[in-house]
């Protein structure tokens, strides 16, 4: 029988993340990407870029290698709530987010999107987010469809290192 470990999920299963929280109320205490966002070393957060309204974070339950986020600094929940600077750099952020992940990982597509509110699936509902994600063909297998699994073939510390030289 084949193993596969993610020990990392662990944390995020028994909600010690911050991610399963329902701290939708606008609380910056509680909220991993406010944590992120005041912590001083990239490294250890994977935080590979910051701009002055955002910055651009490795997602550390990816769906893909080289699965990234676009967090504001400004702690709101909905894409209106957020100054018009903000958007308008975030967007520019996710653009050049693509043109890095396409010369970085060669991907066939990408998906790129918002989930607004834990209905939509956002899983930091209380904290906009957007997420860029790179695609090839086949890349969801039989282990996400049917065992629930994903199977990575990148270490988030390599993935950290491929990217931050780009910014």
């Amino acid at each position: 029988m084949d193993r596969l470990w993610s020990p990392w999920r662990y944390r995020y299963i028994k909600g010690e993340t911050g991610e399963k929280s329902d701290a939708a109320s606008g609380d910056d205490v509680a909220c991993i990407f406010c944590a992120i966002r005041d912590a001083e070393d990239g490294a250890r957060t994977f935080v590979v870029h910051r701009a002055e309204f955002c910055y651009v974070v490795l997602n550390i339950y990816p769906y893909t290698s080289g699965h990234l986020l676009v967090v504001p600094y400004t702690h709101v929940a909905d894409l209106d709530a957020a100054s018009k600077l903000t958007t308008d750099e975030m967007m520019d952020v996710v653009k050049n987010c693509q043109t890095i992940l396409r010369e970085e990982y060669k991907p066939e597509g990408f998906n790129i999107g918002i989930n607004q509110g834990r209905s939509a699936g956002a899983g930091v509902a209380a904290h906009l987010h957007i997420h860029i994600l790179p695609r090839w063909h086949g890349d969801a297998n039989f282990m996400t469809t049917v065992a629930e699994t994903r199977v990575l073939p990148e270490e988030l510390a390599t993935a950290y290192e491929r990217l931050c030289k780009h910014f």
